[in-house]
């Protein structure tokens, strides 16, 4: 471990590693919610544009990559929010033209070849620089800043967008940011954990957390932390082992939800055995003041859920 730690390039992907860690459940819990856990998926195939063009223009792949992600992810949340019935073929042009411009664009560049598109696709984070890692820890702390900050609203719009909407929630313009935000998202971990696993670190350590906690704020916290727990092993066995750090940290955080599905399966039996059943949750949600419309009690929704995995207590 000395050793490890002695080495920049190390050093600098432990710290990648710790800020994707962070920043992609703590979108994803959203992205869950709203049953888009698939959305990343698409992101990450609008990305390949941005490092193609990255390549062609001999600038960041990183940012070129934020600036194509957010028009795509813009552009998604406008048709969703539609509800046009051939939406689902746009995304889906959307997506794969994506990612064959961005294979276009960089057979034609200068860097192509001795692996430089793959790094991106699989993730390389021992090779994250010391401008990668700046600009990763800049777009982290914008997207924790904004998960975190805005918490309630954000929860509020992925539970019911029309009561939400009543109580004078700003709904299309946190519908946009919260694209935007898993759109940046995608860009932080593609180096990391590649764009075609990028989902996967947004949507498995939800999925893990939710087997055994009962809350929003609680399925939040552990799924940061198994998020964080995973990217930090999973790079410290790739250098041992001498394996691809992306792939690694997905398969660990797949045990990881493994493990709390087999832990959370006899607690569920013994609580139901051992606690009378005391009706559905109730998740208490404090909004914004509303705009005076008659529906019920200002700044305050309550709403049934059935337990954890479905709907969050909050």
């Amino acid at each position: 471990m000395t050793e490890m730690l002695s080495y920049d390039f190390m050093q600098r992907a432990l710290i990648a590693a710790v800020l994707v860690g962070v920043t992609a459940p703590a979108v994803g819990i959203y992205l869950v919610q709203r049953r888009q856990a698939l959305m990343g998926d698409g992101m990450g195939h609008v990305a390949m544009t941005g490092v193609g063009l990255g390549f062609i223009f001999q600038t960041s792949p990183v940012w070129m990559a934020v600036l194509v992600c957010v028009f795509g992810a813009v552009t998604m949340e406008l048709v969703r929010s539609r509800g046009n019935q051939r939406g689902d073929i746009a995304l889906a042009m959307l997506f794969y033209g994506g990612m064959a411009c961005g294979k276009l664009l960089v057979s034609k560049s200068a860097q192509a070849g001795a692996g430089s598109l793959e790094s991106y696709l699989w993730g390389s984070i021992l090779t994250v620089s010391p401008g990668d890692l700046a600009t990763i820890g800049a777009l982290a702390a914008v997207v924790v800043a904004v998960t975190l900050g805005l918490r309630r609203q954000l929860f509020a719009i992925c539970q019911d967008e029309d009561f939400a909407k009543v109580t004078g929630v700003p709904v299309r313009l946190l519908n946009l940011l919260l694209a935007v935000m898993a759109a940046v998202t995608v860009t932080v971990a593609m180096r990391v954990v590649g764009l075609l696993l990028v989902s996967a670190l947004m949507v498995v350590p939800v999925a893990a957390a939710q087997q055994l906690t009962r809350s929003f704020a609680a399925t939040q916290a552990g799924a940061i932390a198994v998020g964080v727990i995973v990217s930090l092993a999973g790079v410290t066995g790739s250098y041992q082992l001498d394996v691809p750090s992306g792939p690694a940290i997905v398969l660990l955080a797949i045990a990881v939800f493994a493990v709390f599905s087999a832990i959370a399966a006899p607690l569920a039996r013994r609580r139901h055995r051992g606690v009378p059943d005391t009706g559905p949750q109730v998740c208490d949600v404090r909004l914004p003041d509303p705009q005076p419309a008659g529906a019920g009690a200002p700044g305050r929704t309550d709403a049934t859920t059935p337990g954890p995995g479905a709907g969050l207590a909050q």
